[in-house]
């Protein structure tokens, strides 16, 4: 079975990675925003036999080479190709919706990225954007060279969910009920991207 590596972004004392102050005094933090996410999402996957692993359980800031040598650790074990990493973020930027990136070039986590997709559209893309990379049904992701992406062995996938410093989106991502579909939406897309592996390893 594919093995699930959940990267929680950031860390809580890294700069700027939080929302403005909004007027009801609400903020957001990226750190725990992320680190709530991916806790939902490995206890959820957890209940249905998956193997998943937290690679930043620290709330400090792991640089991003340590998580990278973490990641590649597991892989030296488990088989890279047997392997998949989530990285989940909030977004910035003054944009909204809902996008993943992967790095640059034709791989295996173009594939998982596209089931991502599949499942953003159908959790979300009634009520939001879903911003593509690409026209390319195929590969929809942004191509990015983040280093969490760039220098891990296996598949990976980097997930902005929505963007904190609009009110909207930041809402959204402050609520249970954002929270709640946010980690089952990439829980859907985590079970998916197993089907899609065992079939692949099976040919």
């Amino acid at each position: 079975m594919l093995k699930i590596l959940l990267d929680n972004g950031h860390g809580e004392e890294t700069p700027g990675k939080c929302s403005p102050v909004w007027p009801d005094g609400s903020r957001l933090r990226e750190y725990e925003f992320s680190r709530d996410i991916v806790r939902r999402i490995f206890d959820r996957l957890h209940t249905r036999g998956v193997v998943a692993e937290i690679i930043v359980p620290e709330l400090r800031d792991v640089p991003l080479y340590v998580r990278a040598n973490r990641v590649n650790g597991i892989c030296n074990v488990a088989g890279k190709e047997n392997c998949l990493l989530v990285s989940v973020h909030a977004n910035a930027g003054g944009g909204t919706g809902w996008e993943a990136h992967t790095y640059r070039g034709d791989s295996m986590s173009d594939r998982y990225s596209a089931i991502f997709y599949g499942k953003a559209e159908a959790a979300f893309g009634k009520e939001w954007r879903i911003r593509k990379g690409s026209t390319d049904p195929a590969d929809p992701d942004w191509d990015s060279n983040f280093a969490i992406l760039r220098d891990t062995k296996c598949p990976a996938v980097l997930t902005e969910n929505f963007f904190m410093d609009t009110e909207r989106d930041c809402r959204f991502l402050l609520s249970e009920e954002g929270r709640e579909r946010i980690a089952a939406m990439h829980v859907e897309a985590i079970l998916a991207c197993i089907d899609y592996h065992q079939t692949h390893a099976d040919r």
